[in-house]
């Protein structure tokens, strides 16, 4: 089987990616619904991954002001977990960062994932907080240093 690969979505796109993270944090998580989108989304780049039935299973966003990229809203499919999709996605952002003029990434990852985005080069930086009532940590990334053959 191949690995899942990520491509930068189009407007078309965005209806199966605002559905998958409202599935992930609104239906799962209990995220309130009104926090969940935001301004933030009309000038994201939003990322996506399909299983092969063409269907979107894992998405992210890239924010970037200057040197510093955010990646958030980063969600997978409950069925697709463990399968590479949310790591292609973080990929494909890295890569989009580094286009955008980006040297480093910051991201508030939820504490079950924290291994997740350590094993693709981010440290942990300050402490746990609260938000959206879910516990995060705030981990960070230099672009161009990461595991063997990532940006």
């Amino acid at each position: 089987m191949p690995s899942p690969t990520a491509q930068v979505a189009t407007a078309a796109d965005w209806p199966e990616v605002a559905a998958l993270r409202t599935r992930v944090f609104v239906d799962e998580q209990g995220v309130p619904p009104e926090i969940e989108q935001d301004a933030a989304d009309a000038t994201a780049v939003h990322v996506l991954s399909r299983d092969d039935a063409g269907r979107v299973v894992a998405t992210g966003r890239l924010l970037v002001d200057g040197a510093t990229a955010r990646i958030g809203r980063m969600a997978a499919a409950a069925e697709v977990r463990g399968r590479g999709h949310g790591a292609a996605v973080l990929d494909e952002l890295h890569r989009q960062a580094t286009r955008l003029g980006a040297t480093g990434v910051e991201l508030h990852a939820q504490l079950p994932a924290r291994r997740f985005y350590e094993r693709a080069g981010y440290a942990a930086v300050g402490e746990v907080y609260e938000e959206a009532g879910i516990a995060h940590v705030t981990m960070r990334r230099e672009l161009g240093r990461g595991p063997a053959g990532t940006v």
